[in-house]
């Protein structure tokens, strides 16, 4: 029954991640190597491989760190690869290592440098073994790349799972209790109290296939794994990898030296082909299996109940507009005067008829919730492109930092929607202050989230973090938003203006009608809380996974369930803003412009509760500053969900209350 189930999970995986199979990195082409670099002209095959080192990080920590900043080795000719803005936005500082192999050439036990730490030196040497000491404490991470893919440590858990992490520490602890903390349980020798054992030696397993050229025989890598280990170095000059561990007293009293080395040993495997080189990390990732059948199970649910709020609502508009349209004119004639005074009593009985005087009366700070739903739209269009190019496979984890770009590049591009909605929506609220419209809509909310980004950038600036934005970078988001976003914004809140505003499908009274006392569930703030439930219900395991991905440092790559949650998520948002607002509108509140998008837009302040609990939970932060950036990054992250899905309620509400009114016949 067992091996059933894991080949269910396993196509599931492949399915979810099949476009990255068939598409993988667009434009870019694989690398072949061989043995020499005679073989084959010097374009189409090549024999030196290059580890690259990317900045390290931490599950205790929100703090990245570069790798020079932990006094590793150094290479001699050191080089920074182009990056991109999605890479540079998430800390990524990817360079290269001294790390260096020939293709198919094993090596055993080869020494890449000496660190010394002397206690005659003065302060600066205990710093740096102080830092050292601080990230092998907090449980700090290599991230290797090879190839353009990550060189994995892969290790079993419970029930002999395997697992496949991007990462590997640099080294574990032993408290004073005698306990091994992290990663000292892989080897029964970490056993001093209050000792570090520092991993300064890796075994690094290869792996390739042949692949027939046009030249010749060339290979291509498919795989890179490796095994961390602490080894004292009997003879620094030469190495022999025998020895007991390499630890490190928690008091710095004698000389240290530390010798970093490395085995590396070249595997054939001809079953892996070169655009399925992923599946062994993104399938063994951790809390991925576990997750499917109950990711399906929220989705049928919440599809069930979407059906049973659809069904529910059309019956019952089809009762009240039937028997509101059901007597016509002549009709009218023919009864009795007592009578038909009565049945005018029995006809007014429901109540959202009542209000049609009053239902398109615009609604207060009309001029805020315009700038909202202009930037909602904005955001809307932003995430539909990003998720469904993702879903093609050009957003994959294989190309780093592709999905920040593309959703940072889309922003840009789409302030002319953002304009128009809000300028076209501003003047049907009978708004007349078109500038201050067009200028809150193009710096209002990315002001306020701009700011909020730039006071974190300050606290990673302190704190020397590798995750700190360069200035030139800020200067280059300025340039963005206010070269291109602003232009475009005003270009479209001018064609917004120049059309006219919608009309609605009846006349607005003079005199406002009188809302009549309400009870409990037909009051606003019952009504806005409830309405934010169903939406985050279809969203909290997704959720789950896009935290571990960012804070845990866990690759994403179900984008195909996160397009069809974010499908699942449009058509609740919207049924449960409609099914509350025609409730309302039946107790003759017609105050349903803003009801409407706080009602969705609630479910943001159920993703904060979340991550409030996720973070007390999950994770294991230590430290101010690591605790202000979550928050801080928290923030933003509630604002625009609060803005996004506050609009799609909205224009769902919208909709929906001009096609009731519009098929009604009022005299």
């Amino acid at each position: 029954m067992k091996s059933p189930n894991k080949r269910f999970i396993f196509m599931c995986s492949l399915l979810a991640i099949s476009s990255c199979s068939g598409f993988y990195l667009p434009g870019l082409a694989p690398v072949s190597f061989c043995e020499k670099p005679s073989e084959g002209d010097a374009g189409e095959c090549k024999s030196e491989i290059q580890m690259f080192v990317n900045r390290l990080d931490s599950v205790e920590s929100v703090l990245p760190y570069e790798y020079d900043a932990f006094d590793f080795c150094k290479d001699s000719m050191e080089k920074r690869p182009s990056e991109n803005l999605g890479q540079v936005l998430f800390g990524e500082r990817i360079e290269t290592s001294p790390y260096k192999f020939y293709f198919n050439a094993d090596k055993t036990c080869e020494k890449v440098c000496t660190r010394k730490y002397e206690t005659s030196a003065g302060k600066e040497e205990k710093l740096k073994l102080d830092f050292l000491k601080r990230g092998m404490e907090l449980n700090y991470q290599h991230h290797w790349i090879l190839d353009n893919m990550p060189v994995t440590w892969c290790y079993n858990i419970e029930d002999n799972q395997k697992i496949c992490s991007p990462g590997f520490p640099i080294g574990c602890l032993v408290n004073q209790e005698g306990k091994p903390k992290d990663a000292c349980v892989i080897n029964a020798e970490y056993n001093k109290k209050n000792t570090y054992y520092i991993f300064n030696h890796v075994d690094i397993t290869i792996s390739y296939h042949r692949v027939e050229e046009s030249a010749g025989i060339g290979a291509r890598l498919v795989g890179a794994t490796l095994e961390p280990r602490s080894i004292k170095h009997s003879n620094a000059e030469k190495p022999t990898c025998e020895g007991p561990p390499m630890d490190i007293p928690a008091d710095f009293t004698s000389n240290l030296e530390v010798t970093y080395s490395y085995s590396v040993n070249f595997k054939r495997n001809d079953e892996i082909k070169w655009a399925s080189r992923w599946d062994y990390i993104l399938v063994s990732m951790p809390h991925t299996n576990i997750q499917w059948f109950s990711i399906m199970n929220s989705l049928v649910i919440v599809l069930f109940l979407s059906g049973m709020v659809a069904m529910i609502m059309l019956r019952t508009l089809h009762k009240d507009i039937a028997k509101y349209n059901q007597i016509d004119q002549a009709d009218w004639v023919k009864i009795p005067p007592a009578a038909n005074r009565t049945y005018e009593d029995l006809h007014e009985e429901s109540g959202w008829k009542q209000v049609h005087g009053d239902v398109f009366r615009p609604p207060r700070l009309g001029m805020l919730l315009s700038v909202f739903l202009g930037q909602g739209t904005q955001i809307f269009i932003m995430t539909f492109i990003t998720l469904f190019l993702a879903c093609l496979g050009f957003l994959s984890p294989a190309n780093r930092g592709a999905l920040m770009t593309c959703a940072v590049v889309l922003w840009v591009l789409l302030g002319t929607p953002a304009g128009y909605v809000s300028a076209r929506l501003y003047k049907t609220f009978g708004g007349e202050n078109w500038k201050t419209n067009v200028l809150l809509t193009a710096f209002l909310c990315p002001g306020i989230v701009f700011v909020d980004f730039f006071l974190m950038n300050l606290i990673l600036w302190v704190e020397g973090s590798s995750a700190a934005i360069p200035f030139g970078t800020l200067v280059a988001i300025l340039a963005l938003w206010f070269g291109i976003s602003v232009p475009l914004t005003f270009a479209g809140a001018y064609f917004g203006f120049k059309k006219p505003g919608i009309e609605p499908p009846v006349r607005t009274n003079q005199i406002p009608r009188q809302i009549p006392q309400q009870s409990f569930f037909t009051k606003s703030v019952p009504g806005i809380v409830m309405g934010g439930i169903l939406p985050f219900g279809c969203i909290f395991i997704q959720l789950f996974f896009i935290l571990n991905s960012i804070w845990s440092h866990q690759m994403y790559y179900m984008f195909g369930f996160l397009f069809l949650v974010f499908i699942i998520l449009l058509i609740t948002c919207s049924e449960a803003t409609i099914l509350l607002c025609y409730f309302h509108l039946c107790s003759e509140d017609y105050h349903w412009w803003w009801r409407s998008f706080l009602t969705s837009g609630f479910t943001a302040v159920y993703l904060f509760i979340y991550a409030v609990h996720y973070f007390f939970s999950k994770l294991q932060i230590v430290g101010l500053a690591s605790t202000i950036l979550y928050f801080g990054y928290t923030m933003i992250m509630v604002l625009i969900f609060f803005i996004f899905t506050g609009t799609i309620g909205f224009f769902a509400c919208f909709w929906f209350v001009n096609k009731i009114y519009s098929v009604l016949k009022v005299d």
